[in-house]
């Protein structure tokens, strides 16, 4: 799209014209009073004020009546007076993206998984006003949106809005036409264009358009019968010369004529694409329905009845296509409406073709019969009978199928009385309440009548039954439209020569429409229609020869492209299904590697898309080879989640994903390529997707060969990525790099630097970058062996850094890699006293001993911010303990503790269950392995006798014996916080655990218990089960 030039003053409500004030006023108020372009004498009429919207205009006639004209073109239908508000908030979107150019409305709803990715949304009332102070308005405004999701009415709405006042204030004259009113000239002037939509104008009426703040709106772009051609059309300046529309509406764009004149244009995505982007100004689309948005749409259908309500949405939900699709307004509206119609035929009915619908095909077969039932018509009227069900059935399609089919090839969507008179359509069938349902009657501004079918995939679909019905008798190619072709006989000829000409189809345009010829063959498509549109048993003998004729078209090629999955869609339609469930069970059971062939990509892709196991996460490790997912990059682009693990990629594959992230049409959230073998070049290739990317929020990097340079290259490019939130990275070759990744100070959310020997003096330049840093919440800076400086480099840092919320310094394995003495963590301490903001603290595996653990705890009573600490594995003893259990008494945001591995014996739980009898915050105390005996046990008990909020204690590997069970157990019986207990391994014998099991009687929260290793045997561990079963029914043990 074009850069808009800025406006000089900076004001955001100023007009293009280039005369003064003061000439405009007058000259307009000459124009208006029907005295041309003569300068008479006129008072200037006042100037307008926000809260008088229609006072500059309450003196001149013409516009009233204009707006009056509107108002009853519109009508009074309350949706367009309050619009919902997904037509009043519209997606701010940067051009088109090759998905929306290229593919079928329904493949970019099914390859997005019926999501917008556009974040900016512009409100309705300022929808032509400048983004900013040193902006100026858009000129030419394009909204795209997807067949049925409101186009139209998002138009009509913003017409009845401005008639009223209450939007487009700026706007003295909005002027609304269609391209189906435009499609009823061969010829016509701009000015006569002017006429046609505002008759009151006069013969003045171009000059006053172009001295008044006008908007032109033309809608329905996809639905113009000649395409633009920006390329060879001639220039035309002279309003009053006649040319053909597609030629004026090019000038019209381009400046040439109207250049003051504000255009607003709708169309589907990709007619859109005729307009050059240098010549845009302003592009927005309108989103389909939210999952809250199809509830409410299905309760509005059926107000009276929740219970259908309910079904329908069920039903809808139980398909993922078909719930994808619901997000178009128009399909949802349909799908309810044949939905509605099956629940009532089937209370209780075990008929196979009852069943609720699966398929496109299925759902569309329902609504024909629903058409076929008259359901909603007069109920004054008798049901048709049986007998004239197949006799309406097969009439109809005669009649509109032909329309619908040729129409289709010619891409052709709105149809004229000379139109169906080519095509020998009975006009007088058009006027039956059956065809109204499938064909909708629309009066032009020219009172001509333009018919069109209520929605794109009507049209597909009875074109689909034309086409099968009329393959029977034809012995030419039904697509040459009468053109001298070789002789095709038979059924299979005519199916063959429809899949050749849907897959060479370059815009997807027969997609749909093969889908729905496909599901014709079904066996339930058939029981359905059998009678009134099929004759049963029809071409039933073909499906096997189809399923083969389609899964032929799979080719290897060398990317699977949105024909070979839309194969898949029809092998579904026709209830062929093998290829597909072959390479699900593949994906979930770990061998897909062997399934490499062209079919299995292509099922591969259309999984990806449909599957619920696959489409919320395309997990696929270990089963990719590079030639693999080189195929399958075009459909990769539309994953939300992918991993790519232990895949072998080397930095080859990494340039690909790299141009895939790099797309404008990539919407790839989390991708994690851990455990590969990317080096410095596949990084770099990432950093230079990154660059650009505005898609990726968190990329996993660990486990592969990158140094220095790679890591620098990432680094550079998270200084201007402003969408990454987490980065994953370990890899131990970044020694010696001396962290330049640190250098970043708006960086990701999250970054994980694990086992990468960083080392202190990585780690001072770290600490320096989190100084400045203001984005990062988390760092996990595990097993690097910072050693005290690195420590105290970071506390530096946390004193300063006061947006930090998650720091995980040390490693959990190894007491080398951190090796973090007392005098370490008494810098730490020190920060801790300071820092409001840090969350969670892990301290694990160091060598803190009692000193270092007491100077943390000391910070503890004073820190009103940490909510868990981890100390386990540190060496403290009783005397640390101490210090924590009276900073407990004190501390009120503190909810987890770990003070496993380290002995703190009967003293410490002593010390720390003394604390719990006060403490209101702590939620779960992790004590395993710390040398308590029962005295601890039993100090513990008496805690929680009185405490109303531990929820999870861990005394897994002590010696609390039977007199601690005991202890515990006449705690259980008053506890009611307590949910999780971990008894595993404490010598308790048959006597302690039998003591807890039956103590649970009284205590109805606990819903965890581990009993395991206590040497209670089989014949105690049935004992205890049953009186747990009936003690404490809801509560899990594990013996």
């Amino acid at each position: 799209m074009r850069k808009q030039e800025l406006r000089p003053g900076g004001e955001t409500g100023q007009g293009h014209t280039a005369s003064s004030p003061a000439e405009q006023v007058k000259a307009l108020v000459d124009l208006l009073a029907g005295k041309g372009g003569q300068g008479s004498q006129a008072p200037q009429p006042p100037s307008r004020t926000p809260e008088c919207p229609l006072k500059p205009h309450g003196n001149d006639l013409r516009i009233q009546r204009h707006r009056e004209a509107l108002l009853n073109r519109t009508g009074v239908s309350p949706e367009l007076g309050s619009p919902s508000p997904r037509l009043t908030s519209l997606l701010l979107v940067e051009g088109l993206t090759d998905l929306q150019l290229r593919e079928h409305d329904f493949t970019q709803v099914e390859a997005t998984r019926g999501g917008w990715c556009s974040a900016k949304t512009i409100a309705l009332d300022r929808l032509f006003l400048p983004l900013s102070r040193v902006s100026i308005p858009p000129r030419i405004s394009i909204t795209i949106g997807v067949a049925g999701v409101g186009k139209t009415t998002l138009v009509r709405s913003f017409v009845h809005l401005w008639a009223r006042g209450q939007v487009g204030k700026d706007f003295s004259l909005v002027l609304p036409l269609t391209f189906r009113d435009l499609n009823t000239h061969e010829k016509l002037s701009a000015d006569r264009l002017l006429r046609s939509v505002f008759p009151h104008a006069g013969e003045a009426g171009l000059a006053s358009v172009a001295l008044s703040k006008v908007l032109l709106i033309l809608d329905g772009l996809d639905e113009c019968k000649t395409p633009l051609d920006f390329s060879n059309t001639v220039a035309c300046t002279d309003p009053k010369k006649e040319i053909q529309v597609d030629h004026l509406i090019t000038n019209i764009i381009r400046g040439n004529l109207f250049p003051e004149v504000s255009v607003w244009i709708t169309s589907r995505p990709g007619a859109a694409g005729q307009i050059p982007g240098g010549l845009v100004d302003r592009m927005t689309e309108i989103r389909g329905f939210s999952e809250e948005e199809i509830k409410t749409c299905l309760e509005q259908m059926f107000p009276e009845d929740p219970i259908l309500t309910g079904w329908v949405l069920s039903q809808v939900q139980a398909d993922r296509t078909l719930y994808l699709m619901c997000t178009i307004p128009a399909f949802c509206r349909l799908a309810g409406a044949a939905l509605g119609h099956l629940h009532r035929k089937r209370p209780g009915s075990p008929d196979a073709e009852l069943w609720p619908p699966r398929t496109l095909c299925e759902l569309y077969a329902w609504y024909f019969r629903m058409a076929l039932g008259g359901e909603g018509q007069e109920k004054a009227k008798a049901s048709p009978r049986i007998e004239q069900l197949a006799h309406s059935g097969r009439k109809l399609v005669g009649t509109l199928g032909r329309l619908a089919f040729h129409g289709l090839v010619r891409k052709k969507y709105v149809f004229y009385e000379p139109d169906l008179k080519v095509l020998g359509v009975d006009l007088t069938l058009l006027q039956t309440a059956l065809c109204g349902r499938f064909l909708q009657r629309e009066e032009t501004l020219a009172s001509a009548a333009a018919y069109c079918f209520t929605h794109l995939s009507l049209q597909e679909f009875v074109a689909a039954a034309y086409y099968c019905s009329a393959s029977k008798r034809a012995i030419f190619d039904l697509f040459t439209e009468g053109s001298v072709s070789w002789p095709r006989l038979g059924f299979l000829t005519h199916f063959r020569s429809a899949a050749q000409r849907a897959m060479q189809a370059e815009d997807g345009r027969l997609d749909v429409f093969l889908r729905f010829l496909s599901g014709l063959l079904s066996p339930r498509v058939n029981a359905l229609l059998a009678g009134s549109l099929l004759t049963q048993g029809e071409h039933q003998g073909y499906r096997a020869q189809v399923a083969e004729l389609l899964q032929g078209c799979l080719r290897p090629d060398v990317a699977v492209c949105a024909r070979a999955v839309n194969v898949l869609h029809c092998l579904r339609e026709l209830q062929h299904t093998e290829l597909a469930c072959s390479v699900e069970e593949a994906v979930a059971s770990g061998g897909l590697a062997r399934l490499t062939g062209p079919p299995h990509r292509a099922a591969l892709a259309y999984l990806l898309q449909v599957s619920d196991v696959c489409a919320p996460e395309a997990s696929l490790p270990l089963c990719l080879s590079p030639g693999v997912l080189q195929s399958l990059l075009p459909q990769l682009l539309y994953c939300r989640n992918l991993r790519l693990d232990t895949n072998q990629f080397q930095d080859p594959v990494m340039e690909l994903l790299g141009s895939v992230l790099s797309g404008k049409d990539c919407r790839i959230q989390r991708i994690s390529l851990a455990e590969n073998q990317i080096s410095n070049k596949g990084a770099k290739a990432l950093a230079r997707s990154l660059l650009v990317n505005r898609s990726l929020t968190t990329l996993d990097l660990r486990s592969n060969s990158i140094g220095p340079q790679g890591a620098k290259a990432l680094a550079d490019a998270l200084k201007i990525n402003r969408t990454l939130a987490s980065l994953r990275y370990v890899s131990p070759t970044i020694l010696g790099l001396g962290m330049p990744v640190a250098s970043f100070t708006e960086g990701p959310f999250s970054f994980s630097l694990q086992k990468n020997s960083i080392g202190p003096v990585g780690t001072q330049q770290m600490a320096d970058a989190l100084k400045q840093n203001r984005s990062l919440k988390e760092l996990m800076f595990s097993s690097n062996s910072i050693g005290d400086g690195g420590a105290k480099a970071l506390a530096e840092a946390l004193m300063v850094n006061q947006g930090l919320k998650s720091l995980e310094v040390f490693s959990f394995l190894s007491l080398r890699e951190n090796s973090i003495s007392p005098e370490g963590a008494q810098d730490l301490a020190r920060a801790l006293r300071t820092n409001s903001t840090l969350k969670s603290l892990d301290l694990t595996a160091n060598l803190l001993h009692d000193q270092g653990a007491q100077a943390v705890a000391e910070a503890v009573r004073e820190n009103c911010a940490l909510t868990s600490l981890h100390l386990q594995w540190n060496f403290i003893q009783a005397g640390a303990a101490k210090a924590l259990g009276q900073a407990l008494q004190l501390n009120t945001s503190l909810t987890s503790l770990d003070l496993q591995e380290n002995a703190i014996g009967d003293e410490g739980a002593s010390a720390v269950a003394s604390a719990l009898k006060v403490n209101t915050a702590l939620t779960a105390l992790y004590l395993q392995v710390a040398s308590i005996g029962a005295p601890g046990a039993q100090a513990l008990g008496e805690a929680l006798a009185v405490n109303r909020t531990l929820e999870i204690l861990d005394l897994r590997g002590n010696t609390i014996e039977v007199a601690g069970a005991k202890a515990l157990a006449n705690a259980l019986k008053v506890n009611s916080s307590l949910r999780r207990l971990n008894l595993q391994e404490n010598s308790l014998g048959m006597e302690g655990a039998i003591c807890v099991a039956t103590a649970l009687s009284g205590n109805h929260g606990l819903r965890h218990i581990n009993l395991q290793g206590n040497h209670i045997g089989e014949s105690g561990a049935r004992m205890i089960s049953e009186a747990i079963k009936t003690n404490a029914p809801l509560c899990t043990v594990e013996m």
